[in-house]
């Protein structure tokens, strides 16, 4: 089969498009005629060599989230059949024309729903769905800051929490401030320009928010504790920005009694990982389709032009999921 393969850690140019050995089915496996793959920061952390030479538990090859045929199914496997119109995350290997996924890690491509969306599905929802709802405890009456709120996980979560009914406050690139308030953003905070930490103010009468996830790290940190409402929650997700020189009101996290709570999918176990998965099935898979919740889509490249897609992400073009079709 054709996939994506590198020979050294760089610049996106490094990638390849190879003649590989088909993955090997295992008895938990659904092995799946890759349609669409979606692309993620970890895909171009794997690329520089942030994680070595990886095997995340299904393979070596980059990729995360799949969507395509089932054409094999592994002796264990129980509720799918050849043929099944699947999507899920995966250990590896989605940057190929097969794949194997564990069956607890799959879910049905909702109906109607094109593969290049269902691809885009998976990994930003999941992990969308474990912050705001699973360990950020996310009420309807509750008013949410999410950063980034026009980015993948963002995005998700921007949705997520709208149909929850809470008040959802964001920030985005003033250029994109349209679109996080079709996503449900009841306010939309320019990072470029405005303090984040003194919109949230002004907007909420001094209190603060109830909960905030952050992809940026230490330059966010002290004021997102700043910004949280008595018995408030700051969900990291990520640390886009940096680790060094984060400053801890501790006198503010002690008073108001604040939670700072950590999260990453990549390095939890596989059981965990199975459990994220149907959490988020259970809670939304239905919710998708017409008029209802649904990946934002920012460009479509073909497998032989990974390295395109890396280089748009690298250069912060891409305002949603970025997907490769097989």
């Amino acid at each position: 089969m054709k996939a994506i393969t590198f020979e050294q850690f760089g610049p996106a140019d490094v990638l390849n498009i190879s003649e590989v050995a088909d993955p090997q089915l295992r008895p938990n496996d659904l092995l799946v005629r890759t349609r669409a793959a979606g692309v993620n920061r970890a895909d171009l952390t794997h690329r520089r060599g942030g994680y070595g030479r990886p095997d995340f538990g299904d393979s070596t090859i980059m990729g995360l989230e799949i969507a395509g045929d089932v054409i094999a199914v592994g002796e264990n496997v129980k509720g799918y059949n050849l043929g099944d119109r699947i999507m899920g995350i995966v250990g590896g290997g989605a940057y190929a024309e097969m794949a194997r996924i564990d069956y607890r890690m799959a879910m049905p491509v909702p109906e109607g729903m094109d593969y290049i969306h269902a691809a885009a599905i998976t990994e930003v929802f999941v992990t969308a769905h474990e912050a705001l709802i699973h360990l950020g405890k996310l009420k309807p009456t509750e008013t949410v800051l999410i950063h980034a709120g026009a980015g993948g996980v963002g995005g998700a979560a921007v949705q997520l929490a709208h149909a929850t009914g809470a008040t959802v406050i964001t920030t985005a690139n003033a250029a994109a401030h349209d679109l996080v308030r079709r996503l449900g953003a009841d306010h939309a905070i320019d990072y470029v320009t405005e303090d984040f930490s003194e919109v949230v103010a002004s907007s909420t009468d001094n209190k603060g928010v109830d909960l905030i996830l952050d992809f940026i790290g230490a330059p966010y940190f002290e004021r997102n504790v700043n910004a949280l409402n008595f018995g408030g929650r700051l969900v990291q997700i990520g640390i886009m920005g940096g680790i060094e020189n984060a400053k801890i009101p501790l006198d503010r996290v002690l008073y108001r009694h604040l939670q700072i709570i950590g999260t990453v999918m990549k390095s939890r176990s596989q059981e965990v990982k199975h459990e994220m998965s149907r959490r988020f099935k259970e809670c939304w898979l239905t919710r998708f389709g017409k008029d209802g919740l649904s990946p934002v889509i920012d460009s479509v490249f073909p497998l032989a032009e990974a390295s395109k897609a890396h280089q748009r992400m690298e250069d912060g073009l891409n305002v949603g999921k970025i997907v490769l079709t097989m």
